[in-house]
């Protein structure tokens, strides 16, 4: 009887433990559903980041999105992404490097790509939960994705996410954004403009 009596107990403790992880996953897809609605708004929005990484160090800069595609723009290069092809120009090199970026290169540089990735292939859950703040944390599925792990920070208020962080294998990618501003994007602002940049020698990657 008391086998029984403890099995019920522990057959008990996992069903309230599943429901528990079921509902905080629930709660964050909602939570990641209004943040997309803000942030993906049909006409775009801008903002300013501070990114910092193990590879490639700690810049500002400021980063203009519609839908997939972006502009982004610090110190050191400028990215344009039209939702297919990335143009990235080195100020050092006076180099335009052409390719099509993985998903983690395109988080690099975009802290907004998880509103177009969170929906399939990610495990949700909501692991923060603050007078100011949502956290989410998102778990790649497939163990060959190149995001494997995404923590979003998400104000409670305006559901304008704050800061993202993302793994790629072990490195980390942290970054902070501020001032976020729904604002009408012209699709050319995606799009490399070579009369721009006269001298850059373009190297296609493709």
């Amino acid at each position: 009887m008391k086998k029984i009596f403890f099995s019920l107990l522990i057959l008990l403790a996992s069903m309230t433990a599943t429901t528990a992880t079921a509902q905080k996953a629930v709660e964050a897809r909602k939570i990641l559903d209004k943040t997309a609605a803000v942030v993906g708004k049909k006409g775009g929005a801008s903002a300013s980041f501070k990114i910092s990484s193990t590879k490639i160090g700690s810049t500002t800069g400021t980063i203009a999105i519609k839908g997939l595609k972006f502009h982004a723009r610090t110190p050191q290069a400028i990215v344009w992404y039209n939702g297919k092809t990335q143009w990235s120009y080195m100020k050092s090199t006076d180099e335009v490097n052409i390719f099509t970026p993985t998903e983690a290169q395109q988080m690099a540089m975009n802290p907004y790509q998880f509103i177009n990735i969170y929906k399939q292939g990610y495990t949700l859950s909501l692991v923060g939960n603050d007078a100011k703040s949502y956290t989410v944390r998102l778990v790649a599925q497939d163990k060959k994705r190149s995001a494997q792990e995404m923590f979003i920070k998400v104000n409670r208020k305006t559901y304008v996410p704050t800061q993202v962080r993302m793994r790629e294998g072990s490195t980390w990618t942290t970054i902070d954004i501020t001032g976020f501003q729904a604002k009408s994007q012209p699709d050319a602002v995606f799009v490399f403009n070579a009369k721009e940049f006269p001298s850059a020698e373009v190297i296609d990657l493709r």
